[in-house]
């Protein structure tokens, strides 16, 4: 059994009920966790609260640099047993689970950098004043984790709010959460005082609800879906609390005939494969210049009829979704294009050693999907490719911004006017020109616009996000 790692220690819940751990590629229950509930988050708060003020407040950024570091350090020492949690936690294939702890390392180690380079400006007055402004953090910020990239968010979130001079409270996802728990206690290890990194496991409604109301949080960081976020703005709004969000997204890939095709079509497949496609930023739309469309679904098409899909721990093309539902969730999505009669153009294969009790999607690649279909309008959140032609850029311009989403967008061509004509008219928080993703880029600003969401994580531009400005304006004579 799990438990909630609050002030350097791990304590049972107080409503002393649990919650099961489902491995994803059996479906089985291998473990448990604390069902927690509003009382374990005031016992986090409280105990964040007393680290800041007697303790974090009190180190400079030097100081909580060399703590990052350290941590840093210590992830990568436990790289491999840390890859094995995530790996049966969330179902991802090896070589998936070891860039999540890859990626983790780097965050802190960025963010140690970063902890003393955080400044403010000095602003030209009237004569005989002298003004200045400060970056100060929040205090005690609330971190509400997904179950899709873990230790990923964990360490683009709550390592930028620790550079910033913040402490945490964090509630991961019920269905992915072992990792985390096994940071904080590598924390505490690295030299963290007590309540600078608290942990609380439980349900969203019940756990999450109480982080998002609680008055002791000074700022809440929530990755999940738009109507959860919904629900998390209004309950901070009711007490003026400052809130970043990232709510997924409907990624166009817009392909033009001059593009490099052997270049495109591995990333293009990668996009939406990676983590059985339960990714926000998927390049879940593919929108083909029409005189390469039928070439370019050629090569995709034998991409994905190659693609497998097993056991985590086989470590194939593509592991098993987080859940039945989620299974459930993709399964209506194929069950509504069949029904529209959208024609299929290619799917993987699962593989016969998955088990039938484990939560598998072939990887599925769908043609002349319309527009306004769900299937190009709604966050799948499964290996499904939805591809559709446009004839001039104008139009691939129009069906990229015809969702509710602007998360990120791919651009495949080698015209150099076009490159720019394009990253400025698509609504949309990232866009990547003839690549997806930029190996990661844990110094990228990333964050959505529309029903994306707002506020920005990862790289210096969190660091405002986790901090308030003061103007400090002194008459001197």
């Amino acid at each position: 059994m799990q438990f909630n790692y609050i002030a350097n220690a791990t304590v049972p819940s107080y409503s002393g009920q649990s919650l099961p751990m489902i491995d994803p590629s059996d479906g089985r229950p291998f473990d448990t966790i604390q069902r927690s509930n509003a009382a374990d988050v005031d016992a986090a708060v409280s105990a964040a609260r007393a680290c800041h003020s007697a303790v974090w407040s009190h180190l400079n950024g030097a100081e909580r640099g060399r703590l990052l570091m350290r941590l840093s350090v210590k992830i990568a020492d436990h790289a491999d047993e840390l890859a094995v949690l995530e790996q049966r936690d969330c179902g991802k294939p090896t070589k998936q689970a070891r860039a999540d702890v890859n990626a983790l390392v780097r965050y802190f180690e960025f963010y140690a950098g970063a902890c003393d380079k955080l400044h403010g400006d000095t602003i030209p007055y009237l004569n005989g004043y002298s003004v200045l402004t400060w970056r100060e953090p929040h205090g005690v910020t609330g971190h509400i984790i997904p179950w899709n990239y873990p230790m990923q968010i964990f360490g683009r979130s709550v390592g930028g709010a620790l550079a910033a001079g913040n402490v945490c409270v964090v509630k991961p996802s019920e269905d992915a959460c072992l990792s985390l728990l096994r940071i904080a206690a590598l924390a505490e290890e690295a030299g963290f005082p007590a309540g600078a990194i608290n942990i609380v496991t439980g349900l969203g409604h019940e756990v999450g609800s109480a982080l998002a109301r609680h008055e002791g949080i000074d700022h809440i960081s929530f990755t999940g879906s738009p109507s959860v976020g919904t629900l998390i703005a209004q309950a901070a709004a009711e007490r003026h609390c400052p809130v970043t969000l990232e709510l997924g997204g409907k990624s166009p890939q817009i392909v033009f005939a001059d593009a490099d095709l052997d270049a495109a079509v591995p990333a293009i497949l990668n996009a939406i494969v990676q983590n059985a496609g339960q990714t926000c930023s998927a390049g879940a739309r593919l929108l083909v210049e029409q005189s390469i469309y039928e070439p370019m679904l050629e090569r995709l098409g034998i991409a994905f009829g190659n693609l497998r899909v097993g056991p985590a721990a086989m470590d194939l093309d593509v592991g098993p979704l987080i859940r039945q539902s989620q299974q459930q969730r993709v399964w209506d999505f194929l069950s509504d294009a069949h029904d529209a009669n959208i024609p299929m153009v290619a799917q993987g294969q699962v593989v016969p050693e998955a088990p039938d009790t484990g939560f598998y999607q072939a990887p599925t690649l769908f043609r002349d999907v319309p527009v306004a279909h769900r299937l190009a309008q709604e966050e799948v959140f499964g290996p499904v490719l939805a591809a559709m032609s446009f004839k001039d850029e104008e139009q691939a311009v129009d069906m990229a911004n015809a969702t509710r989403f602007g998360l990120v967008a791919g651009v495949w061509t080698r015209d150099g006017a076009r490159q720019f004509r394009m990253a400025k008219r698509l609504r949309s928080g990232q866009v990547f020109i003839n690549n997806y993703g930029a190996g990661g880029g844990v110094e990228l600003p990333f964050g959505g616009v529309k029903s994306s969401g707002y506020g920005r994580e990862k790289g210096l531009e969190a660091l405002a996000g986790f901090t308030t400005l003061k103007t400090v304006a002194i008459q001197h004579n």
